[in-house]
């Protein structure tokens, strides 16, 4: 089975969390955190710095990793490294996907999260960042 290493940027401000919906592929409509492969070469900071630049136009303040989820897909194995970040500088733009939202920590259900995001949520509810109120 493929094995595919990514890296996604856990974006709060104003006690909210960023969500992004897939506009393409095999997971289209669903819900994740902004990111995206790592390179060759690339630490995983370096890859979502860069592949939130190029998906939103801004630029992240990483902060904190928050955890590595595995999860098999039915086509690959995905690693995925999560990091607690908020946004630098720039205007936020979506040009890779069909819609995004700030929820709260008690509204991250109201969406249809992708299998390895869900283990997220489980450990956003147990680390809550400065500024953000459960």
């Amino acid at each position: 089975m493929k094995s595919v290493e990514v890296a996604a940027a856990v974006i709060y401000k104003e006690g909210k969390y960023f969500a992004t919906q897939r506009g393409y592929g095999e997971f289209e409509g669903m819900w994740e955190f902004p990111g995206g492969k790592i390179e060759p070469g690339e630490t995983p900071q370096e890859a979502l710095k860069r592949e939130i630049q190029e998906e939103l136009g801004i630029d992240i303040e990483i902060n904190a990793h928050l955890c590595t989820t595995e999860y098999d897909y039915p086509s690959f194995h995905l690693t995925m490294h999560c990091y607690l970040c908020n946004i630098f500088s720039g205007q936020m733009e979506l040009r890779e996907h069909k819609s995004a939202q700030w929820l709260a920590p008690d509204s991250l259900d109201q969406v249809t999260w992708l299998p390895a995001d869900k283990e997220v949520i489980e450990k956003i509810r147990s680390h809550t960042p400065p500024g953000v109120n459960q």
